[in-house]
């Protein structure tokens, strides 16, 4: 069993292969966490707590005489408001009374088989006997407010979710202002934030520094997890590698308005609390009324970075992705935006698919443009219908001909946009987000659909089942391209509309869920201006998400780089564009973009038309190439072998499959040197007693002299050169 209930000594531990996390319930009821980290068997942890004096840390009720004990200083799992902890909390709300205060008590725990499930949420799910469920209710007994906090013990994955359910149990109106899904006490140690900060087309850098005695938040408020902050961070010893060294990783199963706070006390002890944003949130709960805050996944190692991210890659693909695309190959596409933009017919887009065919692409995706009045982007969302005057035929006889040149079709939409322009915003200006008496805000000439209505995802769903339903489509990108403003409901009174952003996710999930599983076999994309919505809740819908609108390779390195802390290289949507690139100017050679797409699931952007006989060669060896890393991409385990941010001339990473049989070493040079100095890497992961065969100078190493004493590569010189090595174990001799 991977969850212990010492029910005499009011003891919980949770257990997974590698790590032990422990808490008890006092005889004040309150439950204190005790320790989070390597394992430790069954151990009684209580003679861990430091009890102190504290000026100014007062005692609950009952416990005036004992001036040590205080809830300003102990570790919980999970705050109260109002009675005596001053630190960052998990709740804010206003009682039947008016009060402010919530006085959560241990009421009982249970450990059930399998993995609990969140109404209207993602949440990981149980493949079948790979997580058992500890339910820990708490409750205020004078307001009637209870909480249950769920834990999911994937005992071989070392990973522990945890979510938070609310129940008013009581008899009058209570309003949550803030309701996060877990907190993280950490009583000992010096941690390091890393986190993963951005804009549009330079997504997840990641940034690292030591936590202080301030209140360290990372927030999205722009109704998307957004390109600035991702849902996910990390807590690192202060000298932890990738290879070795504590670290703790923290991330949401949610793809709205985030906040993720650290506070180190006067204690010296860490908090963590992470959730929902409370910034313009607040929710009813009439009596029996509930709200589930979504998920957070918790990952130890003491092994590194790279154990984390290969904890979190694995978990991801086989407990948070649903599609049945999980772990299959995806088709190698072309899509045509940085061909031609919205300036296409379909006698265009056929000279595309014929090129592509001709070169091995197995998909053409049409982007956006092939709807409505859409001819730039002032205009035409909301109004879904084919534009056939533009495409010069019908919708149907454009897929007729693309499927009988053997590929795929796939299709560009943004569902949860709508231009005033519109006949949509004509009939129904009420669907859309807007204040009554202010003009709106607009991004790219668009407003936003309020997906908190059930008729507007009715509508949405409607019109995108006949979609698919009525037209051979094998793939469809789902974009978003405009951040909240004027967040206001017509559906909802005005003292509740601090509901508004948080239903339009639960619409969101809701019409994304339905289509999903009315259309099993269709690949869905997740796009938000690229990378704005990069998180494990769309991961959930989607199994793959554009990483970012910057397709430019030296940029993509650092953006997959950030990404890869968290996130498979498998989801990652990656395409070999054209130089020089559309977005930074930078030229680039052909293979360099290539050897940078193949990190992730790769395509191609850009006029294969224009391409010269050699390049045409070179992409039909890239196709053939990346069928071959294909198993490694999506089985393999992810080394970065360099640090992308901080490289002053290359970078380098490494994909190895699961028997260490085989692996993939890229190497790409993103800043040419006169007298260069040498390039030289040590691999990672492989047999150190067998023998390998590197294929760029054909020599045979053991997997020791390949870890421990490297590679050194020849002098690579020109316009951002790179170069794929296989390394292949060899039959013993």
């Amino acid at each position: 069993m991977s969850i212990r209930i010492d029910r005499e000594n009011g003891l919980i531990t949770l257990h997974t292969a590698h790590t032990s996390y422990q808490m008890w319930a006092d005889r004040l009821g309150v439950v204190h966490h005790l320790y989070y980290g390597p394992a430790v068997g069954d151990c009684d942890l209580r003679g861990l707590e430091y009890y102190s004096d504290c000026g100014f840390s007062p005692q609950p009720a009952g416990m005036d005489r004992q001036r040590d004990y205080s809830l300003d200083n102990l570790c919980q799992e999970y705050t109260g408001s109002g009675v005596g902890d001053y630190r960052i909390g998990c709740l804010r709300l206003a009682g039947p009374d008016g009060s402010r205060a919530a006085d959560f008590r241990f009421v009982s725990a249970e450990a059930v088989p399998g993995k609990y499930a969140l109404p209207g949420l993602p949440a990981a799910c149980d493949n079948g006997g790979e997580c058992e469920t500890l339910r820990l209710k708490l409750k205020d007994v004078v307001n009637g407010l209870a909480v249950t906090l769920l834990y999911g013990v994937y005992e071989a994955a070392d990973l522990i979710t945890r979510a938070a359910v609310f129940v008013n149990e009581g008899e009058g109106t209570i309003r949550l202002d803030k309701a996060a899904s877990a907190c993280l006490d950490l009583p000992f140690g010096q941690w390091e934030l890393i986190h993963f900060q951005g804009r549009h087309c330079m997504e997840r850098q990641p940034e690292r520094a030591p936590l202080g005695h301030t209140i360290q938040t990372l927030r999205s408020a722009r109704g998307a997890s957004s390109h600035q902050h991702n849902p996910f961070a990390i807590l690192a010893a202060p000298h932890t590698t990738e290879e070795a060294g504590e670290c703790l990783g923290a991330m949401l199963v949610w793809s709205g308005n985030f906040k993720i706070e650290c506070e180190v006390n006067q204690m010296q002890s860490t908090r963590l609390v992470a959730g929902v944003s409370d910034d313009d949130f607040s929710w009813t709960l009439e009596p029996g009324g509930q709200f589930a805050a979504p998920e957070v996944l918790f990952c130890y190692s003491e092994a590194g970075l790279g154990e984390l991210s290969a904890r979190y890659h694995r978990f991801l693909q086989h407990n948070i992705i649903r599609s049945v695309w999980r772990d299959k190959p995806r088709p190698i596409l072309i899509n045509n935006w940085e061909a031609t933009y919205m300036d296409f017919d379909a006698q265009r887009i056929l000279d595309i698919a014929r090129q592509a065919r001709e070169l091995g692409v197995e998909m053409l995706v049409l982007d956006d443009g092939w709807f409505g009045q859409r001819s730039d982007d002032t205009s035409g969302l909301g109004d879904w219908q084919v534009n056939e005057a533009k495409l010069g035929c019908t919708l149907d006889q454009l897929i007729g001909q693309v499927r009988e040149m053997g590929l795929l079709f796939g299709l560009w939409v943004e569902p949860e946009m709508v231009c005033a322009n519109t006949a949509l915003y004509a009939a129904h200006p009420d669907w859309a987000l807007t204040i009554p008496g202010r003009a709106p805000s607009t991004g790219r000439s668009q407003l936003v659909l309020d997906l908190g209505r059930p008729e507007v995802v009715e509508y949405l769903y409607g019109t995108f089942h006949r979609l698919l339903a009525g037209h051979d489509i094998a793939y469809i990108k789902w974009d978003m391209n405009r951040n909240m403003t004027d967040v206001y409901s017509r559906a909802l009174p005005p003292e509740r509309q601090g509901e508004a952003a948080h239903r339009y996710m639960l619409g969101l999930y809701d019409l994304l869920g339905r289509l999903t599983r009315d259309f099993p076999q269709v690949l869905f994309e997740g796009c938000a201006g690229g990378g704005g919505r990069f998180d494990a809740g769309m991961l959930y819908y989607c199994p793959q998400i554009w990483c970012s609108d910057d397709t430019d390779p030296i940029h993509r390195i650092k953006i997959q780089y950030g990404t890869s802390f968290g996130y498979p290289p498998c989801t990652m949507g990656s395409h070999v564009s054209a130089s020089p690139n559309h977005q930074t100017g930078r030229s680039t050679l052909l293979s360099t973009r290539a050897v940078v797409a193949m990190a992730g699931t790769f395509g191609y952007e850009l006029d294969l038309q224009k391409l010269t006989g050699d390049e045409k060669e070179m992409v039909r060896a890239q196709i053939a190439r990346c069928k071959q890393l294909q198993p490694l991409l999506l089985e393999g385990r992810c080394e970065r072998l360099t640090n992308a941010v901080a490289d002053s001339c290359f970078t380098a990473w490494q994909f190895t499959a699961p028997d260490r049989s085989r692996a993939a070493v890229s190497v790409v040079v993103i800043d040419p040197q006169a007298n260069p100095w040498p390039i030289h890497i040590r691999l990672r992961g492989l047999d150190p007693d067998a023998l390998y065969h590197e294929s760029l100078t054909e020599r045979v190493y053991t997997g020791a002299a390949l870890c421990r004493a490297g590679l050194t590569l020849p002098i690579m010189q020109g316009d951002y050169p790179a170069v794929q090595i296989m390394i292949e174990r060899m039959e013993s001799v």
